[in-house]
């Protein structure tokens, strides 16, 4: 008798059949677009294989030993989207300011090809057999899987991620805690998303899901200007000696940060109260 494949690996699927097609483009031509596409769905991928754990609790390496081939692309393409807003940070301080970094350009420029190279030679150097292993191994251990088994783990994963926020979020966050939140209320979304796509009734009511969606969408420009920050200090720390742009562009942002972290950590601790009851 046929064992029935669970329909969260059909969901699955769908994610692993785009992200190789989207590999493949890579695999011409390394695009910035594309890459930050498929990092968003290598994501979703690693978070099913974390949910497969919780069902096969038995095995409490299985979502390492499932992802592991993916890790290293998934932080290079990681790297190519932080260069991204990096740019972009760079490009709206020069309309705003009327001045030209050039010699800043051509640093990220040199950091760019390095990443770039970097995802390529990751991409070439692997094949489509490592995408076709992984997708086999994931509906093997799919199948027989039933629906309030998905519902039960997922509400897990939940728990962990809300566990992990309590314990480890204090104020003032950290820059580190600034990251973490951005990590876990990204995966909350998707869990949330998930539960919606198999049938199942969100954890959260609307007004919570909203609100969880909003500090997440508010901790973009902290993480954009945060980037930003950390990469400019890291260029002028090869200088031996700084214009006054530089020093105003840096002064500016490290007061844009306070201020950024300031506002997100009021909202941020007026949700885990509610999240956490």
């Amino acid at each position: 008798m046929q064992v029935k494949t669970s329909p969260v690996f059909l969901i699955f699927e769908q994610q692993h059949q785009e992200a190789k097609i989207l590999f493949l483009a890579l695999g011409k031509q390394i695009n910035s677009k594309k890459a930050i596409e498929l990092q968003t769905k290598l994501e979703f991928l690693e978070l099913f294989t974390e949910l497969m754990e919780k069902i096969h609790f038995e095995n409490e390496s299985l979502s390492n030993e499932l992802f592991l081939r993916f890790k290293p692309l998934k932080k290079s393409l990681r790297k190519t989207h932080h260069l991204k807003l990096v740019e972009r940070n760079l490009k709206s301080k020069e309309e705003r300011s009327g001045l030209q970094f050039d010699s800043y350009r051509d640093y990220l420029l040199i950091q760019k090809k390095k990443i770039q190279k970097e995802a390529f030679d990751l991409v070439v150097g692997s094949t489509l057999k490592t995408w076709d292993d992984f997708r086999e191994n994931a509906q093997k251990i799919s199948r027989g899987i039933k629906p309030l088994t998905i519902n039960t783990a997922i509400n897990q994963l939940f728990q962990d991620e809300l566990i992990f926020l309590h314990r480890e979020l204090k104020a003032p966050i950290s820059s580190q805690g600034f990251r973490d939140l951005f990590e876990s209320l990204r995966k909350i979304i998707m869990l949330e998303n998930l539960l919606i796509q198999l049938g199942f009734n969100p954890i959260f009511v609307s007004s919570i899901h909203e609100e969880i969606a909003q500090v997440k969408d508010q901790l973009k420009p902290w993480y954009s200007n945060h980037l930003a920050f950390q990469t400019l200090s890291g260029f002028l720390a090869e200088k031996t000696s700084i214009s006054k742009k530089y020093m105003d562009w840096i002064k500016e942002l490290k007061e844009e940060k306070k201020s950024l972290s300031s506002e997100i950590e009021k909202q941020a601790f007026v949700l885990l109260k509610k999240v956490l009851i």
